[in-house]
């Protein structure tokens, strides 16, 4: 019998994770996977996601050579072949051109990836442009400036404390199905379940009745696009009631009177009609809210893509502070994280806060954020002429053309590139474009902490997981592979000294660690570094990170712990959390009081009682390259259009049948499934899907093509201050396929 062993690791396929177990057998082989049951944050649990590692990993259409294109085909190509393919033609190009005549997509991956989180920015200071973009901005920016503005630094989200809490409100958000985002909380199905069973109370807002709805205490629909204004229905009768106390925490806000006025203007009784739910509704709601004695509001992607999406993730924290529920055990909490944070780094109360619109996209002058531009500008960058217009195109773990609005014109703009590189392990809808495709080794054949996500879990933990399996040594690490594409920016060539680069960059990840207030504060920058000794790459960077760190760790600890290591409950961090130049919680920042008006003008439409899209999550899909895996595509067609009963009627659709469906962006057909899980006047279709176009080389997914979404979506809907896409709430109308008929059909016999 062969001889197995048995290897632990941190599932990097979402913002949940999990802890796996892995068996290994002879030759490498991945037999088995299940949840970790010692784990420290998922203690066992596991979706369906982490089993579709091993089909992921021995898939045959993962990329496992660099392509180049040749004749107008990709084909295959040796590493030394590509760099110098790109050494050819990127330098040229910017010499003619300038640096902002490349741009860079960012997918989302690369945030689940410590070698892309940590080198992507190297690879991006060396490049010089400002034409940075990310799936950041058609997702949670909204969250990450309200944030920012209210506490100092873009990850200072308060994420709810569901393991203690005693009411959790929920809008704009499916955790059952996304496992948490902008909130690191495994199972979360259990933790809800938890709160109902010690007596507490789950309420869940969404114009979509939910996997989380369906286990919540109330659910209540919403017209798409309006929770600013439920929102503000709430804090107004907080306010109006009498019922606001901010506890403790209100020693440190600023703001307070001016939002209480601002919120005189949205009685439940004036957002009643247009947000679709009864005035006393939205009064008990807030009265029961106040009065719990725990309670925290959470918001995600559906109250950040829309129109007025920072404004609602700005007053989803308001409630939690005018509440008493900032800062508190079961309320909304700041983790703690063991490396990387910026809130925990540095002088506490001590920051510069948040610098917006530093910088403007060329054509429409959108507004720069945290170093980057909002991506419903990519398509008019590329395929604007003038000074100043995007030639070429840098992709990381990215798929733009499905995920991004009006995906039909950046398709048609990539086309006109004069040069396109991918770091990417599939030839998807975007990268059957580009002129090179970089691979990068399988997520078990390389080393993962979650940086980022740490930073946003329900309870303080720490977590590395060394490669499962032996890396394959003719796929170069992504870390390298960015290393020397920056070499060839920064014009020292294809054969820079990659090696080099790498202590040039731990050694300014060192010295700004011993500059600054904390655990390396005064030590010489060589001697830290000697103590790094025999590591290189992210084990380098991430072993001073925890070094410079609130735990006192290093690397080898967490090497020693491959369950984890659980560092304790989130703990109330105000006021040493804060980093806004005041040192307080800037409650009414300015640029959101300005966008007020904007809202109250809202108020003021009369409803036109078209329909409008939204998006909606599936347990199996969390990136568009999941669909190349057979174990999260099989059983019943999941791409459709979810459309209420009474509007079915009323328009002739039938279940099961195609219908079209038209926004001014463009059009598609998908399948009807007729359910009142919807509300009426709000259709759903899910994201990241439409696999039907050539060049793809994704077996499984064009199988199961489905419907991009996007090709519906419109890039002149953006939120105002955060310029993210408009995803929900998009007018759109519907009509049935009508099937032609045969030629010569209906003639006289």
């Amino acid at each position: 019998m062969s001889a197995t062993r048995t290897a632990y690791a941190t599932c990097p396929l979402c913002e949940a994770t999990c802890g796996l177990e892995f068996e290994i057998g002879e030759g490498e082989r991945v037999l088995r996977i299940r949840g970790d049951a010692d784990d420290a944050l998922s203690h066992g649990f596991v979706c369906p996601k982490g089993a579709s590692l091993k089909p992921l990993h021995e898939d045959p259409d993962r990329l496992r050579t660099p392509l180049v294109r040749r004749n107008g085909r990709l084909e295959e190509a040796t590493w030394d072949e590509a760099f110098a393919e790109v050494e050819r033609r990127l330098p040229p190009l910017l010499e003619e051109h300038g640096r902002d005549a490349v741009a860079v997509y960012i997918g989302n991956p690369a945030a689940h990836n410590l070698a892309t989180l940590l080198y992507g920015r190297v690879l991006i200071k060396a490049l010089g442009t400002k034409n940075i973009y990310s799936a950041s901005t058609v997702d949670q920016m909204p969250k990450q400036i309200s944030a920012g503005l209210m506490f100092g630094t873009i990850l200072s989200v308060p994420v709810p404390d569901v393991d203690r809490t005693d009411h959790l409100m929920i809008l704009g958000a499916n955790p059952l199905q996304s496992n948490g985002s902008l909130l690191t909380a495994p199972d979360m199905r259990g933790r809800i379940r938890r709160i109902r069973e010690r007596g507490g109370k789950v309420v869940v807002i969404d114009p979509r009745r939910t996997r989380t709805a369906e286990h919540a205490d109330e659910h209540h629909f919403v017209r798409p696009g309006t929770d600013a204004l439920l929102l503000f229905g709430l804090v107004h009768t907080i306010f109006d009631e009498r019922l606001d106390d901010p506890g403790p925490v209100g020693d440190h806000v600023d703001g307070l009177d001016v939002v209480r006025e601002l919120a005189r203007d949205f009685a439940p009784e004036r957002v009643a009609d247009a947000c679709g739910i009864e005035a006393p509704e939205i009064r008990r709601m807030a009265r029961e809210l106040a009065a719990a004695s725990s309670a925290g509001v959470y918001g995600r992607i559906g109250t950040c893509t829309q129109e007025f999406g920072t404004l609602a993730s700005w007053l989803v924290d308001v409630l939690n502070v005018v509440t008493g529920n900032l800062d508190r055990p079961g309320g909304a909490m700041f983790p703690r994280a063991a490396a990387g944070q910026p809130n925990s780094l540095g002088a506490p109360r001590r920051g510069r806060g948040v610098k917006l619109g530093r910088w403007t996209s060329r054509v429409r002058g959108l507004p720069e954020a945290y170093g980057e531009l909002p991506v419903v500008c990519l398509a008019e960058e590329i395929d604007t002429p003038g000074e100043g217009q995007v030639r070429a195109l840098v992709t990381v773990a990215g798929n733009p053309t499905v995920s991004t609005p009006n995906a039909a014109r950046l398709t048609r703009a990539i086309e006109g590139l004069d040069f396109m590189l991918s770091v990417d392990v599939y030839v998807n809808e975007t990268t059957r474009h580009a002129d090179v495709v970089l691979p990068g080794p399988s997520p078990l054949q390389r080393p993962h902490y979650d940086l980022a996500l740490y930073q946003l879990a329900v309870r303080n933990v720490a977590n590395y997981s060394p490669p499962v399996i032996e890396p394959d040594p003719d796929i170069p690490p992504e870390w390298r592979t960015l290393l020397r594409l920056a070499g060839i920016a920064a014009g020292q060539g294809a054969e820079a000294d990659v090696d080099a680069l790498d202590d040039l960059v731990a050694a300014e990840a060192v010295r700004r660690g011993v500059g600054r207030p904390g655990p390396l504060e005064g030590r010489d920058p060589g001697e830290v570094l000697a103590e790094l000794d025999g590591r290189g790459g992210p084990e380098r960077l991430l072993d001073a990170a925890l070094r410079a760190g609130p735990y006192d760790l290093t690397l080898a600890d967490l090497e020693a712990a491959p369950h984890g290591i659980d560092l304790g409950p989130l703990e109330p961090r105000i006021p040493e959390v804060l980093r806004t130049a005041s040192g307080r919680i800037e409650l009414a920042p300015e640029p959101i009081v300005a966008d007020v008006e904007r809202l109250k003008a809202a108020l003021q439409r009369g409803r036109n009682g078209g329909m409008v899209l939204v998006g909606r999550r599936q347990l199996r899909s969390n990136n568009s390259w999941m669909h190349n895996l057979e174990p999260l595509v099989r059983g019943k067609e999941r791409c459709t259009v979810h459309v209420h009963p009474d509007d079915a009627a009323r328009l002739g659709l039938v279940d099961g049948e195609p219908a079209r469906v038209r926004s001014r962006a463009g059009e598609v057909e998908v399948p009807v499934e007729v359910t009142d899980a919807v509300m009426p006047g709000v259709i759903s279709i899910p994201h990241g899907w439409g696999h039907d176009v050539n060049g793809v080389r994704m077996e499984v997914a064009s199988a199961h093509a489905g419907t991009n979404s996007n090709l519906l979506a419109d890039e002149t809907l953006v939120d105002a201050l955060s310029g993210n896409a408009v995803l929900n709430g998009i007018p759109v109308e519907l009509e049935p396929v009508v099937a032609r008929e045969p030629a010569g059909a209906g003639a006289a016999a």
